[in-house]
């Protein structure tokens, strides 16, 4: 791997970190009956789990 694939790898894991975190911030915002419409969190912590 060059440092240039280290690189734009690197780069892609910060941009999608930080996707996530605007996506939970925008969620979070949202009102409580409209989170529970949509599962959130339950959905998402379970979602989060099967991926680590």
């Amino acid at each position: 791997m060059t440092a240039f694939e280290f690189a734009r790898r690197y780069i892609g894991q910060i941009r999608r970190m930080r996707e996530e975190i605007r996506t939970e911030q925008l969620i979070n915002s949202l009102p409580r009956e409209i989170r529970k419409d949509i599962g959130w969190p339950d959905n998402y912590a379970s979602r989060w789990a099967r991926r680590a």
